[in-house]
């Protein structure tokens, strides 16, 4: 019995193995460099396009853009794990895509890569009157910083916290993401190992799947929770402190800029985690303002709310109830909010 089916699993393991190879060979992936690519015209049908999904900080930021301007776009979302599978490294994406990143802005066909480098290139772009960068140049380089201090930066944000708001964001996910992963069937995750060219990711994805939502209240997650805090109340306190030099609504005062874009999908996403009674205490008033203003902007409703997506709305949904069924859950993952 077993000298016949030794043949079958060496049949079977070289089938596998060359299906692997193959599917390799054709999932190529490799970091983009960021900004407009002229040299690559992609299949398009509209002179704008975005590649984005609804979870996606970046992608967010993107939408809310092109909505402020007025930019018209053809949609194409697109899964990334955590909504459902692992589209971003389909062998249809890698072409719009090597990176296996959203958003990817396309502009007659040719790319733009990295959400900060998108924004900026559609605000230049626009001719629709509507604009999100200021005529004065040191206004400019102040809205720049601003932009930069809430980008997210790098492969790996979490080592580099220190140097953005945006950095801070995924720590802070690290609920959300264990909530939405516990739909997720194993073996799509797995398929992130084989292909994905950044293996962090759907390793930290396969623990949290394992660990849960009740997973966080302990051990790295729950460190890198309290880290992720405690660096962005360091940009809370300049950003409030900017609110009162500028003198509201916004970063750079009267200007609506892209400043604001950035920082309006940060709050979101704190929203979307249930973060924000925790964070945005009566010690940030003008935030809290601030906050309040950026929800009443139509690019808010159009760019965000309207894509809201069933495994986002689930994933909150389910950290409230256990916020609301562990008390030690919530005093776990919010130790240092009452001390900051």
């Amino acid at each position: 019995m077993l000298s016949t089916l030794i043949p079958v699993v060496v049949a079977l393991t070289a089938i596998l193995l060359l299906w692997y190879l193959a599917e390799r060979a054709s999932r190529r992936t490799r970091a983009m460099p960021a900004g407009l690519d002229e040299s690559i015209t992609l299949p398009h049908e509209e002179e704008f396009e975005l590649y984005h999904n609804a979870l996606s900080l970046c992608s967010k930021k993107c939408r809310v853009c092109l909505d402020e301007l007025g930019i018209k776009y053809k949609s194409h979302h697109i899964d990334l794990i955590e909504t459902g599978s692992y589209e971003n490294i389909s062998r249809h994406f890698l072409k719009i895509n090597p990176g296996a990143t959203v958003p990817v802005l396309l502009h007659n066909g040719h790319p733009v890569y990295e959400s900060h480098e998108q924004i900026r290139y559609a605000a230049v772009q626009a001719r629709t009157g509507v604009k999100l960068i200021p005529d004065d140049p040191e206004k400019a380089k102040e809205m720049q910083q601003w932009i930069d201090n809430s980008s997210i930066v790098g492969d790996d944000p979490i080592a580099r916290m220190a140097e953005s708001a945006g950095n801070c964001i995924p720590g802070l996910t690290l609920p959300l993401f264990s909530a939405m992963l516990e739909e997720i069937a194993v073996y799509k995750i797995v398929e992130g190992l084989l292909f994905h060219r950044l293996k962090i990711r759907p390793l930290l994805f396969l623990a949290m799947k394992f660990r849960g939502l009740a997973g966080v209240k302990s051990g790295p997650p729950n460190r890198i929770i309290h880290k992720s805090q405690i660096q962005l109340y360091s940009f809370f306190n300049q950003l409030e402190s900017q609110l009162a030099n500028s003198g509201g609504p916004n970063i750079l005062g009267s200007f609506f800029s892209l400043a604001d874009v950035s920082w309006m999908v940060i709050f979101h996403r704190l929203r979307e985690a249930d973060w924000l009674k925790i964070l945005l205490t009566e010690k940030y008033p003008l935030i809290n303002k601030y906050w309040r203003e950026l929800q009443t902007r139509d690019s808010y409703q159009s760019g965000i709310l309207d894509y809201s997506h069933p495994s986002v709305e689930k994933g909150t949904a389910r950290i409230q109830t256990m916020k609301d069924s562990d008390p030690d859950f919530t005093q776990a993952i919010s130790a240092i909010g009452a001390s900051h």
